[in-house]
Order: structure tokens, then C-alpha cells, then sequence
């Protein structure tokens, strides 16, 4: 008994030191992000792994000279990708979530096809289709009303108002797998109940299904929030980068004459938008293992 004992304990402290390891590997870019923002940019390169020193340390000027640099002000660059995560995350989560439902309720070949595009699509490399995309984007116009002219008027795709529906399409493949599977856990005679109560197919949605999707809900805003964030190739692509840029793209103009880039300022404004994702899933981890178990396992 003692041994077998002793053979669990050694086996978990064998696996929690690899655990430590790996986790430290994956931490240690960030801390080379966090000291090398700190740096003068001569020693960002010759000194890219040392601690600062009283003759590298550059305070908080890598900070102040990455968001002041250029003449395109980086506080806008942040509203546009703000603006486009929140958009694009709830287009997702509301349409992926009414479409799931529907898919898992409507047992029909149709429905069936649906789901095993949707599916499909998750393992198209974006490399495949971002050049017809991009063309796409800028040929397609949907109609909008302007009020300040009171006409009915159209705009491409390739703003940051507008490109939320593409991301909305690249991000319903994984939503939908998460989702229909956490509907067909749900049972059937709740939402029975409810149209014996005179509850139609929105109000079902909304008063009955929407609040138990809860903790897939989150977990699908939690991964689409880190991904439409980070991403720099589909704004980049879609964008125009003279009127329009999202952080990432912000970043990669950071250049000075002749093509140089001043690497303290770089790692700093790489460091800043981090900061808000890092701070967001510490906050919500709790719920992605919950709600990715309950989408790809159940039903």
C-alpha cells in the first residue's frame, strides 16, 4: 500500500516538474518581451536576453515614442481593433448560436451538409483562400442606411465597420461544432414546454436556449476575442492600411528612415497589446476547459 503510494507521489512530482518546464518555455517570450521594452535599442540587440543595466535602461521612452510615433495616432489603431473584436465576437456568438440550434433541432440532410461544411472549414489554411478574399472584400458592397444624407447607400468590405461579417465567416466553423454539441445535451421537453406555453421559435431561443448556452458562450468569446485581437494578416489584407490600422498592423509600421526599426519601441507597443488579452483570459480561463468539454463531448 505504502508503495504504491510512494509511486503516485513520485509519478506527480515527476509530471508537475515537466508541467513547470513547459510552462516556463512558454512564459519566457513574454518576459523577453517585458525586459527588452525597457531597453535602449542598441542593447535590444546585442543584449536581447540580459537584464537591463543603469547604462541600457531606457524607463518608460520606448513606451511614450511607440505610441507618439508617426503621424497615425496609436490610441486610434487601438479603438479600431477594439471595435472589431467586440463586433466580430458577438456577430459569432449570436449567429453561430441561433444557427447550431437550428442545426441540432432539424434533423434534415440540409442541416446535416451544413454542419460538416462548417467543420470542414476548420481545417482550410487561410493561405488558400486570403488573396480570393481580399478581392472579394473589396467588390462586394452591402447596402446601409446613411442618416446623415437619408439615402439608402453601399460600402465594400474593407473597412473596419464592415469586416466583422468576414470574420464572422472564418469564425463559424468552430463555434457551430461547440455549439451544436452543447444543444443536443440540452433536453428537448424544456423547449417543448416552452411552445406548449405559447413561446415562438425567437422567444424560445432567447428566454430558454440562449441562457443555458451560457458556458459555451463563453468560451467561444474568450477564443474568438484572443484570435480576432491578435490577427494581423486578415486586416492587413482587407484594410485599407493608409486610412485604417488595427495594433498588430500599427506595430509593423513602426519603422523609421532607410527601413530601421527601433526595437524598444517595438517590444513595447508588443507588450501593451498583450496586456488587455492576458488580463481577459487570467479572467476567464476558468471557463474554457468547461465549455469546451461540454461542446465536443456531449450529445
Amino acid at each position: 500500500m505504502n508503495g504504491s503510494l510512494s509511486a503516485e507521489r513520485r509519478r506527480k512530482t515527476i509530471l508537475s516538474v515537466v508541467l513547470a518546464f513547459i510552462c516556463i518555455l512558454y512564459i519566457l517570450p513574454v518576459l523577453a518581451v517585458v525586459v527588452n521594452s525597457f531597453k535602449l535599442n542598441t542593447y535590444v540587440k546585442t543584449e536581447t536576453f540580459a537584464l537591463p543595466t543603469a547604462e541600457s535602461f531606457a524607463g518608460w521612452a520606448n513606451y511614450i515614442k511607440g505610441v507618439t510615433f508617426g503621424n497615425y495616432p496609436f490610441w486610434k489603431s487601438a479603438f479600431y481593433s477594439l471595435f472589431i473584436t467586440l463586433v466580430s465576437t458577438a456577430l459569432i456568438l449570436l449567429c453561430t448560436s441561433m444557427a447550431a440550434w437550428y442545426i441540432a433541432r432539424v434533423d434534415s440532410k440540409l442541416c446535416r451538409g451544413v454542419y460538416y461544411l462548417c467543420v470542414f472549414s476548420m481545417v482550410v489554411p487561410f493561405q488558400m483562400v486570403m488573396f480570393t478574399l481580399s478581392k472579394t472584400a473589396d467588390r462586394v458592397k452591402i447596402p446601409y442606411f446613411n442618416f446623415a444624407s437619408g439615402s439608402l447607400e453601399k460600402v465594400a468590405l474593407n473597412t473596419p465597420w464592415t469586416i466583422p461579417i468576414i470574420y464572422l465567416g472564418f469564425g463559424a466553423g468552430l463555434a457551430i461544432f461547440m455549439f451544436v454539441g452543447f444543444v443536443k445535451s440540452i433536453p428537448l421537453e424544456i423547449e417543448e414546454a416552452a411552445a406548449i406555453d405559447g413561446c415562438g421559435p425567437l422567444r424560445t431561443y432567447f428566454s430558454v436556449v440562449f441562457p443555458m448556452l451560457r458556458p459555451t458562450m463563453i468560451s467561444v468569446g474568450i477564443l474568438e476575442i484572443m484570435w480576432v485581437w491578435n490577427d494581423y494578416l486578415l486586416p492587413y489584407l482587407v484594410l485599407d492600411s493608409t486610412k485604417y490600422k488595427t495594433i498588430p498592423i500599427h506595430i509593423q509600421y513602426l519603422k523609421g528612415s532607410y527601413g530601421t526599426v527601433d526595437l524598444g519601441a517595438t517590444m513595447a507597443l508588443i507588450f501593451l497589446s498583450i496586456v488587455p488579452v492576458i488580463i481577459f483570459y487570467l479572467c476567464c480561463q476558468k471557463y474554457i476547459i468547461k465549455g469546451v468539454a461540454a461542446g465536443a463531448v456531449k450529445g
